[in-house]
């Protein structure tokens, strides 16, 4: 018999997905269990499986597609059996592979600065409805919700758009780029994980005011404590870098500096001050720019770190980190390893209030009691919300991290 399979709830407040890619076609037999779809939504990227074996009949969503939850994904022609269809809403277990963070509205005036005490509510709305928000410059935050379960619709945000007293700011327009006859070239689909990346980076560029800030770092006593550290980190099966030295530092500035590890809570106008550090690790997998957690980083050893970063490493390289791995950090490391260049200029991982791009040591001549001798330097780099923080801020920050990397005895002191 014919069975119509629903697409699930795959996650709180989640109401619809894209499909990324179909892993079978009308007319494949399936095995029970077997993954045959890949679909995105703000929250993860979700493998599902077939909840029948059979034959596939009818496919009704093509890739790139929006499908709601609780409407037919597709039909199965099953192999024997008459069971019923689970009810459209019903939970099927699934495997995540990435986490998105939902988009956080404009600042405005009048903020109050508190501790972070609970989780904050969020605002519910589809992921088209977001898209048309941030298009006409609405604050979601704002707008009266008239959907089922206090929902933000897209007729809320078009209402909205065109009766709030101050104008909407609004992005330029889609430019259409036509092809040029005699010259090849190749048109890719922007869906999955590479749209996910392009709408976070445009929200966040489009939203918080960024500015960098630059500090040359002497890394040549922290070469050496690593050096003498390698052989003994090697005995506990620990494959010692520099990123664990600086996510150390990073944690005990973040306690001089708590404007940094905090974000803005559009509803209620509040700047939610984070007494916990997890700090994010920006890194390069195989769907593309990934942010993976390493949670309570301010209780971990050196060593701890560099387990937990290679794992999560490790998860994002094999597609198989689970969102708790790539989702919460209040404050992000980006670094390039031995490629980390000179300088950058990281976007922020909104709607956190700053990102450090950490840039490659290399041995340079450097001035030291008047004489020029051969120094292990490496940049950081600082990109910051200014809505939220002040120049002096970063700066004095990045100082902190600063002192504590060229004097690693010092950071030994400072730890908890």
């Amino acid at each position: 018999m014919a069975f119509d399979f629903y697409m699930p709830d795959i996650g709180e407040g989640v109401v619809e997905g894209e499909i990324v890619a179909w892993k079978v076609k009308e007319g494949d037999t399936v095995k029970l269990d077997q993954p045959i779809v890949e679909v995105m939504t703000d929250k993860a990227t979700v493998e599902i499986p077939s909840p029948r074996a059979g034959t596939i009949l009818k496919l009704n969503y093509k890739d790139g597609d929006i499908c709601p939850v609780g409407k037919i994904l597709l039909v199965i022609e099953e192999v024997g059996g008459t069971s019923s269809p689970p009810k459209p809403h019903g939970h099927t277990p699934v495997s995540v592979a990435q986490h998105v963070a939902p988009p956080v509205p404009v600042a405005a005036p009048g903020i109050q600065v508190i501790d972070a005490t609970a989780s904050r509510s969020k605002v519910l709305a589809t992921p088209a409805t977001r898209r048309l928000a941030r298009q006409l410059g609405v604050e979601l935050g704002r707008v009266p919700a008239t959907g089922k379960h206090g929902r933000v619709t897209t007729d809320d945000v078009k209402q909205f758009g065109t009766t709030a007293l101050v104008p909407a700011k609004t992005q330029p327009a889609p430019v259409s780029i036509k092809p040029q006859p005699g010259f090849l070239e190749e048109r890719i689909p922007l869906r999955g994980m590479r749209k996910k990346i392009a709408e976070a980076m445009s929200r966040s560029v489009h939203t918080a005011a960024h500015f960098t800030y630059v500090e040359e770092i002497d890394m040549t006593e922290l070469v050496l404590v690593r050096d003498r550290a390698k052989s003994r980190a090697a005995d506990r099966g620990v494959k010692l870098t520099y990123l664990p030295f600086i996510v150390k530092a990073v944690v005990s500035s973040l306690k001089k500096w708590p404007q940094l590890n905090a974000s803005l809570d559009e509803t209620t106008q509040e700047i939610v001050r984070k007494k916990y550090y997890h700090i994010g690790i920006a890194a390069q997998g195989p769907g593309g720019l990934v942010v993976s957690t390493v949670r309570d980083a301010d209780m971990r050893s050196i060593f701890d770190l560099s387990r937990e970063i290679d794992r999560l490493g490790e998860a994002v390289r094999n597609n198989t980190a689970t969102r708790d791995d790539l989702s919460g950090s209040t404050f992000t490391v980006s670094s390039l390893g031995k490629l980390g260049g000179v300088l950058a200029t990281p976007i922020i991982n909104f709607p956190e209030v700053a990102v450090l791009g950490v840039h490659k040591i290399e041995e340079k001549p450097a001035v030291r009691n008047g004489q020029i001798v051969i120094r292990n330097l490496m940049n950081l780099s600082i990109s910051v919300d200014h809505r939220l923080a002040d120049g002096w801020d970063g700066a004095m920050f990045l100082q902190d991290v600063k002192s504590l990397l060229e004097d690693p005895t010092t950071m030994f002191m400072e730890m908890v």
